[in-house]
This record gives C-alpha cells, sequence and structure tokens, in this order.
C-alpha cells in the first residue's frame, strides 16, 4: 500500500516546481530577474538577495550542474507558465476517425454522395474509415465490394489517400482514409 503513495508522490515531484526554501541543493547559479547572471553561491545567500527585492527564489534547472534558480515573483511566473499552456491547447487540433459505410451492391450516385461527405471530413483534417459489410450470400461477391472501396477511393483521391488498404476484418472489408499533406 506505501508503494503506491510512494509512486504518486514521485509523479507529483517530476513537474513540481521548487520555490525558497524548498530548494535541497548547497549552491545555486542565480539569475536575476531581468535574466542577469549572478554567479554561483549557496542557498541562504540567493535567499537573503531574493528576500531583499521582496521575490522568490525559483528553482528553474534543477538537473544542471550546479542547478539554476531564479530569483522571480513566483505568481506572475506560474500565470504566465499556464498562460504558454493554455495556447498550446488552443493550437492543437485533434484529429478524429469519422465513419462512412458503404453496401456490395451500392450504386454510383450513392458513392458519389459518399464520397462528397468523405471528402468534406478529409478537408477538415479529420480521418475516414470506409466499412463495407457483406451480409449472407454477398460474402460470394467479394471482387463487387473491391471494386467499391477502389472507386470510393478514386473519387476523394483529390483531398486524400489511402493509409490502410481495404482489408477483411471478419465480414467487414475496411479501409482508412487520410487527408492528403499540404505542400
Amino acid at each position: 500500500m506505501q508503494g503506491g503513495v510512494l509512486a504518486i508522490a514521485s509523479k507529483d515531484n517530476k513537474d513540481r516546481t521548487w520555490i525558497n526554501d524548498e530548494i535541497r541543493a548547497k549552491e545555486l547559479r542565480v539569475v536575476s530577474e531581468s535574466g542577469e547572471q549572478l554567479g554561483i553561491m549557496s542557498r541562504e545567500d540567493a535567499q537573503a538577495l531574493a528576500d531583499k527585492d521582496n521575490l522568490d527564489l525559483v528553482l528553474i534547472a534543477p538537473k544542471a550542474e550546479p542547478p539554476v534558480a531564479k530569483i522571480l515573483d513566483y505568481g506572475k511566473y506560474r500565470y504566465q507558465q499556464q498562460k504558454k499552456e493554455k495556447e498550446a491547447k488552443k493550437k492543437q487540433k485533434s484529429m478524429q476517425v469519422k465513419e462512412i459505410r458503404l453496401s456490395t451492391f451500392i450504386e454510383d450516385h450513392d458513392i458519389a454522395t459518399k464520397s462528397k461527405t468523405a471528402a468534406k471530413f478529409l478537408k477538415d483534417g479529420d480521418k475516414v474509415k470506409v466499412s463495407l459489410r457483406f451480409r449472407g450470400r454477398e460474402r460470394d461477391f467479394v471482387s463487387t465490394g473491391q471494386a467499391v472501396m477502389q472507386k470510393f477511393a478514386e473519387n476523394v483521391s483529390e483531398v486524400g489517400v489511402i493509409e490502410k488498404a481495404p482489408k477483411f476484418e471478419g465480414r467487414n472489408l475496411t479501409m482508412f482514409l487520410a487527408p492528403k499533406a499540404d505542400k
């Protein structure tokens, strides 16, 4: 039971920022708030400098030799970090997998309609899973199903590429399409 608690504590320590009296290193390379190198000094001297300006001593690079600490306003530092993380999340594009279902004896017009839908998904940056289910005696017409898949892939070839070729998975024929990379 105690091992689990230790694992949680060590996980939190990895992402944690050490400030003021929490810093355990005897010697630190100290950087001022403006980015000026103040040199290598003991933790106590660095803390005294930070206290003099009513600021915090924050461990920036704990793995460096000696560890690097910066004198700054910790509240303002945390706010800036959170702001950066929020901006990074905004710029991330989450890709989804959309599914289009076909049948063995689908008409050309229906293929065209479903191709347009798939093209719209691909333009939006999503991947498309195209599946074709063989029911009952349709299993005897595998070549027809593969021809339907090929025609579908040709219809969306302007905006997408085949990421995974048509393959049997049970009674389904499945193919994955990905958006074309912009050049």
